[in-house]
């Protein structure tokens, strides 16, 4: 199965698409996780975006595309995976429908996760203090400036890709705000697992 995660910053994709990967045995290709780690091992890449991303900004979509090109020909992916994080413009997400046609499959089911703008802040700064208290470090764009800097690009950017989606297939959407083992629950019976 190729299903793609879309919703705001703070919404919970990174969560969810984990969650879902172990419970579909299929890999969760986070596009954040593969910036921060190219960020953290200096790759030419990552010093490239570094400062894009600590600002809240979003990466191009030539570099997007060529990441998720380059993660999508791993064995793991052949099966299926879980897009965390892409498409964010609509012309990533037409190149990925591009990419995926040229290796003759397609996205099997778009899952969109509905949030109350107003308590992502919250939500993004409980997820910092949660990392802290757990020994871990916090992301460089969780922290007030940087999300609102980030909500305002998804608003423009990304946002029209859900209108995409739902114009060319069945997009589920589903209340982000709920207890985050029914929003599980409410994603895999959206996916045809009850």
């Amino acid at each position: 199965m190729r299903i793609i995660m879309l919703g705001p910053p703070g919404a919970g994709k990174g969560t969810q698409s984990s969650k879902l990967a172990r419970r579909l045995q299929i890999p969760q290709l986070s596009t954040g996780e593969m910036l921060r780690t190219a960020v953290e091992e200096k790759t030419p890449i990552g010093q490239s975006i570094d400062a894009v991303m600590k600002s809240g900004g979003l990466v191009s979509d030539e570099v997007m595309i060529e990441c998720v090109r380059e993660r999508l020909g791993r064995d793991d992916a052949a099966r299926g995976f879980i897009l965390d994080g892409f498409p964010r413009t609509l012309f990533q997400a037409r190149a990925l429908d591009d990419l995926l046609e040229a290796r003759g499959t397609k996205i099997d089911a778009v899952i969109e996760l509905r949030v109350d703008v107003s308590q992502l802040l919250s939500r993004v700064e409980g997820r910092a203090k949660e990392s802290l208290a757990n020994g871990g470090q916090v992301r460089a764009d969780d922290n007030p400036r940087a999300f609102e800097r980030r909500l305002v690009e998804y608003q423009k950017s990304t946002a029209p890709v859900s209108a995409y989606y739902a114009g060319r297939m069945q997009m589920a959407s589903v209340d982000g705000m709920q207890a985050v083992e029914t929003v599980t629950n409410d994603i895999m019976a959206a996916l045809g697992f009850q």
